[in-house]
């Protein structure tokens, strides 16, 4: 390990930047449904990536139009993908390399995930050295992504001004919430294309970023 920590933070989204994990959503949505004698398309689990699972549940049971409440739907998906997490964890491209390499560095780092907090802890244990110093789930803040309230929350907890961070993000509704947090946000792209606007930063994978990429991003 190094010495004193650095003067920046980094904030990782869980599914779809850290781990390749919405194929699993996708998959345990449209089961129930189906199991439901509902429709629900890819197109249709596309259209709720990176949302709040409150907000994400209430809009698939329209849309299903299946007879469960909300809060039921979260626990039945987050368990059915937690099952699944049990027998692979499909990290993104450099992404456990880059979490290794800060940690290395003393960087604080944060999970901000949307997730219940149950399957986040399940990541992070997981993975074999102390990869994170907090975790953010979406069951610890009252209103979720796209608002900005769970990368304030982090930068907070870690003790540093949001612009002092920076955040990964793969999907719309999440980099628009770490900007929103004034964060550094980055966009790694995924299975939902991240458009481009002004100013806004997007990179193909996390693969080849390291302590000193982000240090030279910084200054």
């Amino acid at each position: 390990m190094f010495g004193r920590s650095p003067s920046f933070a980094v904030l990782f989204d869980m599914d779809g930047t850290l781990i390749d994990s919405e194929p699993y959503w996708l998959a345990s949505e449209q089961a129930l449904a189906k199991e439901h004698n509902g429709i629900w398309t890819h197109e249709d689990g596309l259209s709720v990536v990176g949302l709040s699972l409150d907000e994400s549940s209430k809009l698939f049971k329209d849309k299903a139009n299946i007879d469960l409440e909300p809060q039921e739907i979260v626990t039945r998906l987050t368990s059915d993908v937690q099952h699944q997490l049990e027998k692979t964890i499909p990290w993104r491209p450099g992404a456990r390399e880059l979490l290794f390499d800060l940690k290395k560095h003393n960087v604080k780092t944060a999970l901000v995930t949307m997730s219940l907090r149950r399957m986040a802890q399940q990541v992070v244990d997981a993975i074999d050295f102390p990869a994170f110093d907090i975790i953010v789930a979406g069951d610890d803040v009252l209103r979720g992504k796209p608002h900005p309230e769970p990368y304030l929350k982090a930068a907070e907890l870690l003790g540093f001004a949001p612009e002092n961070c920076f955040a990964f993000e793969d999907s719309i509704s999440g980099i628009t919430s770490a900007e929103a947090a004034g964060t550094i946000a980055i966009g790694i792209q995924n299975i939902v294309p991240i458009p481009e606007q002004e100013g806004r930063i997007i990179w193909p994978t996390m693969q080849g970023v390291n302590f000193k990429t982000l240090r030279k991003f910084s200054k």
